[in-house]
Order: C-alpha cells, then sequence, then structure tokens
C-alpha cells in the first residue's frame, strides 16, 4: 500500500513537470530576458551594449508614455470600481432565488465568454456618431441628440470603460455569486427578526465575510487593466490623436512597428512592477491562511 502511494506521489510529481518548464522557461526566462533588454540599446535586434538607466529615463520623458499612463489610472479606478458594484449588485439579486436564475446567469455571463476584438467591434459600431446609440434615439423623436464620446479626446477613455464593464461584470457576478451561496442563511433570518435593514446586513455582515472573493476580483480586474489593448485596438486604435492611448499598445507599437525593443522592454518591466506588488502581498496573506 506504501509503495502504491510513492508511485502515485512521484507520477504526480512528473505530471507537473511540463507546466514547471513552462512556468520557468515561458514566463519567467521572458521576464528576466526583458529586464536584461530594457538595459540595452537593442533596437530591431536584441544588442549587448548596455546604457544603464537611459531607456527608463527615455520612457519617461516620453509625452505619449505619460498619456497612456494617466489614461490607465483612470480607466483603471472607473472599471475596477463598476465592475465590483455592478457584479455585486447582480450576484445580490440572482441570490434572492429569481425565477430563471439559471437563464440570467447566462445572460450576464456571456459577454465574458466573446474576445475583447468582438467587443470592441460591438460597441465601436454602437458609439459611433450616427449610428448605433446616437441613431437610435434620433428615429425615437430627438433629432438633435448627441453621443460622441469616441471621438471626443476628453471622453474618449470612458468608452473603452463603458465597454469593458459590460464584458468583466459578468464574470465579477459569478464569484460574487459563489462567495454569496457560501453565507449562513441563518444570518439573513436572524437580521430580520432584528428587523435590521437588508442594506445594512450586505454593508456590515456579508461583505466582510466576503473579504477573500472581494480579494480575489479585485486582483483579477487589477491584472486586467494591466492588460488593456485589445479593447482599445478594436474601438479607437489609440485615438482620437493618442487620446486613448495605453501602455501596452504603446509597447506593442514600439516593439513591432517602431523596432525599439530597448524601449517596448522598459515599459513592460514599468508594467510588470505594479503587477508583483500587488501579487506578493496577496500570496503571503494566502500562504498565512494556509499554516494557520
Amino acid at each position: 500500500m506504501l509503495a502504491k502511494l510513492r508511485t502515485h506521489k512521484i507520477s504526480s510529481h512528473i505530471a507537473l513537470i511540463p507546466m514547471a518548464l513552462t512556468v520557468l522557461v515561458a514566463y519567467l526566462g521572458a521576464a528576466l530576458w526583458t529586464f536584461r533588454t530594457s538595459f540595452t540599446a537593442s533596437r530591431t535586434f536584441a544588442s549587448s551594449n548596455y546604457i544603464g538607466a537611459a531607456q527608463y529615463i527615455r520612457l519617461f520623458d516620453n509625452e505619449r508614455w505619460l498619456i497612456s499612463l494617466n489614461n490607465l489610472a483612470v480607466y483603471g479606478a472607473l472599471f475596477i470600481l463598476a465592475c465590483m458594484v455592478l457584479g455585486f449588485l447582480l450576484a445580490a439579486f440572482i441570490d434572492q432565488n429569481v425565477s430563471g436564475e439559471g437563464f440570467l446567469r447566462t445572460v450576464f455571463l456571456y459577454p465574458y465568454a466573446m474576445s475583447f476584438i468582438a467587443t470592441g467591434l460591438v460597441w465601436q459600431w454602437m458609439l459611433a456618431p450616427g449610428s448605433g446609440i446616437e441613431g437610435a434615439v434620433r428615429q425615437f423623436g430627438f433629432p438633435h441628440f448627441s453621443f460622441d464620446w469616441i471621438i471626443d479626446q476628453d471622453m474618449v477613455i470612458y468608452t473603452i470603460v463603458i465597454a469593458a464593464v459590460w464584458q468583466a461584470s459578468g464574470l465579477v457576478m459569478a464569484m460574487m455569486l459563489a462567495g454569496l451561496r457560501g453565507v449562513d442563511p441563518e444570518i439573513y433570518k436572524a437580521a430580520r427578526l432584528d428587523g435590521i435593514p437588508a442594506w445594512r446586513v450586505y454593508l456590515q455582515i456579508v461583505l466582510p465575510m466576503l473579504g477573500p472573493t472581494i480579494a480575489t476580483v479585485f486582483l483579477l480586474l487589477c491584472t486586467a487593466v494591466v492588460k488593456l489593448y485589445d479593447a482599445v485596438v478594436a474601438m479607437t486604435g489609440g485615438g482620437p490623436g493618442i487620446a486613448s492611448e495605453v501602455p501596452a499598445k504603446f509597447i506593442m507599437d514600439h516593439l513591432f512597428l517602431r523596432s525599439n525593443i530597448g524601449l517596448a522592454s522598459a515599459g513592460a518591466v514599468t508594467l510588470l512592477i505594479p503587477v508583483l506588488a500587488l501579487l506578493a502581498p496577496y500570496a503571503y496573506a494566502r500562504s498565512r491562511r494556509k499554516r494557520a
């Protein structure tokens, strides 16, 4: 029996070898190569000509990069807040044992199954001046109605927020609903007997109990913010001008279109730092909970 258990354990470790190699070579190896390249004068091809932090200085002297960081900050704050609020409200609604729950879960989660390119193209059409939402409202008898955010330099980033929230809030709903289903129903019964309003029960009792779920959702949304690229390409192409430029698009453009591997690598490393800053305490907290 002991020999069988040992053999099973060895087989399990062998099965993990491909994944371990993928993590070490494709992820960790690529990250280290990018970090090294960011300190070189690499252009079209990688170079061993080290120039110190010159690429990072050039990066933060670049107006396009600074605009992209500002756009990402605005997008990230609104996207995370809207997704978490809307996702929780949808989850709380479905958790009331409404009829057609399975259908509603499917409807709310379906947008997340679409690629961001498809989502971006759909919303580009819906927000295009003269058609989509603007055209539909005008046909309903409001000929002077205007909704041209997608071509407005000051408002274009908010159109990307709208599309992204529409797609991602369903995932947040599903995760929040799973957390709500883990709350003891007796808590709701006791609160009703005490005459406590439902909103206070959710705000002061249920939400603190959903702490691990909320932390996981927050981390996933933050990662999605940093990776924002395809929605911008599909909806606006970074325009009008560079009004909707984001760091991932800046990096891809300099990597493939401007043949500046060094500057692109510096941008990639800069984006990696906040991700690691979020992952490190989260991983530490999880390890502490497992040991406790």
